[in-house]
């Protein structure tokens, strides 16, 4: 169990409880009376900055959502008030990321990302006709039919799932491949990801349907 206190009240040391000193208390982190108790998102945001991990502080911060115990803008409202001693800046990156407020600027980091890499900047928000609707592809790699979806936390609530999934296939059955990418997980394992689409792109599906795509260009 971890519990904040003040900086200059004395605590015993009790088994099984890790005390952490916090300079002061943020107006209104109070919840309900009784055993003090603070509010989920002032809560959250303080574990984020005890972590042991970037890891672990985001996992923290996206199941206080998941499990709506508070919203993405309570997080967002925490993160302004709260001023913890380490990884801020990332904190606060990932508090638009649970909030699914920054998802437009995931499709940019990941644009940055290719050119790091020397790999081509992708087109983004592609329009495409999918049977008898319409549908925005996050990324597409259209010389390569390789289509990459950054998935902000709304696309875990709900029926967004289903949705998601009934436009892959129809964009897999169309004839160009889908990966996915949790933006989040991008931020955490940005190596791993873009060797995956790396891998894709250099794949000889890909290559045989860039030739493709040039010769229909002719």
């Amino acid at each position: 169990m971890h519990i904040s206190a003040v900086h200059n009240h004395n605590v015993s040391q009790i088994q099984g409880v890790s005390v952490h000193k916090v300079a002061r208390r943020v107006e209104g982190e109070r919840r309900g009376t009784g055993l003090p108790c603070t509010q989920p998102a002032v809560a959250a945001v303080r574990a984020a900055h005890w972590a042991v991990s970037d890891r672990q502080a985001a996992t923290l911060m996206a199941m206080t959502v998941l499990q709506r115990l508070a919203t993405g803008q309570h997080l967002l409202d925490a993160v302004a008030r709260v001023r913890g001693r380490s990884r801020r800046a990332f904190i606060h990156r990932i508090a638009l990321d649970v909030a699914d407020g920054a998802h437009a600027l995931g499709e940019l980091e990941f644009a940055a990302a290719c050119r790091r890499r020397g790999m081509p900047e992708p087109t983004r928000q592609s329009l495409r006709r999918l049977s008898a609707t319409h549908a925005y592809l996050d990324v597409f790699f259209e010389e390569h039919g390789i289509v990459v979806e950054i998935d902000g936390a709304g696309h875990q609530w709900g029926l967004k799932a289903l949705d998601d999934h009934l436009r892959d296939n129809a964009v897999v059955i169309g004839g160009d491949r889908v990966l996915r990418i949790n933006v989040i997980g991008l931020r955490l394992h940005e190596d791993e990801f873009m060797e995956q689409v790396k891998a894709a792109l250099e794949s000889e599906w890909a290559q045989a349907n860039r030739r493709a795509f040039r010769k229909r260009g002719r």
